[in-house]
């Protein structure tokens, strides 16, 4: 079990971020041992130096008292810490280069929340932004998808509604100020929908009481695309934070980013647009983001998505034929096309084109299974173009 006091201390200590704080674990050889580091070995730390060692000592000496108050007024909120140690730490979170040490959790963090797609977009969005932003996030919430936003106003507070329409979808919310603080402050009611009875969860780095400010929304945006499999791009001008988001996922993460097209005179489209012409992945239905997501890491274990007992009646969530038929088949059964695909990558690692030849199956049964069965988790993606059996 993990001391989470010794990573909350180290979160706390002014003059270190995420990756001086991991350099310092390195040196001094463990987390508790990194707290009680002394002017000596922060000089050794590469980052640190002299000039900053005295100040980054003396805030660590301060930092266990610290860690104790913040348990304190986190267990008064109903809060959860986790760190990187905790089974309930996203895994694709830790892959990024600078995960937080800590996460402040109201809600539920589940394995399920492996297959998350981000939703991101303006503030000030069209109301064809935000009827397609709550239109995506109930389709891939009803496909077993987890969606993750910002808790904004506009596009992210669409996608959360429209994540929470179907029975058992869920939806995470990423603030750049602490969980018990509701900004904009319009959405207090919809962040305790999210954290009420395992719908999702309200997630911050910040310490609890952080009002928000301008300087944390550029770097929760990392968080937010840690997070996701993929990014989807709704609306958005050339300047805006959502085109950071796509930007980092793509340069710094490694994820697949998606862009909805809009109006051209909409300068919000812009965004979408630019990303389109730069290779964004053209999104108009719920099956061009299900086929592009980015690979899970090989060491993750996927769990299954498609429960029938769960999702055969939700209401008001159009879902194509494919995915519904994937829906309500007993898990137990495969169907002969699965059977062969199987039977085609089982000892092998083979792409799309392999496989069709293998199974003679056609080529667009064979895209949609394997978006399918990776979803199920009965084969997994090994890079963006070879499949394997799990």
């Amino acid at each position: 079990m993990s001391d989470v006091r010794h990573w909350l201390q180290l979160s706390l200590t002014k003059g270190i971020g995420p990756i001086l704080a991991r350099r310092l674990i390195e040196k001094a050889g463990s987390v508790a041992a990194a707290c009680s580091a002394n002017v000596a070995l922060l000089r050794t730390v590469e980052g640190i130096g002299t000039a900053a060692a005295n100040g980054i000592a003396d805030s660590l000496g301060s930092g266990a008292s610290a860690a104790a108050r913040e348990l304190e007024k986190a267990a008064a909120a109903g809060v959860q810490i986790f760190c990187m140690e905790d089974e309930p730490y996203p895994l694709l979170l830790k892959e990024i280069p600078d995960p937080p040490l800590v996460l402040y959790v109201r809600g539920t963090l589940e394995p399920r929340d492996l297959h998350a797609v981000a939703i991101v977009g303006s503030r000030k969005c069209s109301i064809y932004g935000r009827e397609q932003a709550e239109r995506f996030g109930a389709l891939l919430a009803g496909a077993g998808v987890c969606v993750v936003s910002g808790g904004a106003r506009g596009i992210d507070s669409a996608a959360h509604r429209g994540a929470l329409q179907p029975l058992n979808g869920r939806t995470i919310a990423v603030l750049g100020c602490g969980v018990d603080v509701a900004y904009p402050p319009e959405n207090a009611q919809l962040f305790l929908e999210i954290a009420r009875d395992g719908r999702g969860a309200v997630v911050s780095e910040y310490p609890m009481g952080t009002e928000p400010r301008a300087e944390n929304f550029p770097r929760r945006n990392r968080l937010i695309s840690g997070m996701s499999r993929g990014v989807l791009v709704v609306e958005a001008d050339v300047r805006s934070g959502a085109l950071i988001t796509a930007r980092q996922a793509v340069d710094d993460h490694g994820r697949t980013v998606f862009a909805l097209p809009g109006r051209v005179d909409n300068a919000m489209s812009a965004g979408p647009h630019q990303l389109i012409r730069d290779g964004a992945t053209l999104v108009t239905r719920l099956e061009d983001i299900l086929e592009g997501l980015s690979p899970l890491p090989v060491s993750a274990t996927q769990p299954t998505l498609f429960d029938a007992e769960s999702e055969a009646d939700r209401p008001g969530i159009e879902v194509d034929a494919a995915v519904r038929a994937a829906v309500t088949s007993p898990k137990t059964e495969l169907s002969n096309a699965r059977q062969r695909i199987l039977g085609a990558v089982d000892g092998a690692e083979l792409d799309a084109d392999a496989i069709i030849n293998e199974t003679g199956l056609a080529a667009q049964v064979v895209m949609q299974e394997l978006t399918l069965m990776t979803l199920k988790g009965l084969i997994r993606k090994v890079d963006a173009t070879r499949f394997s059996k799990r």
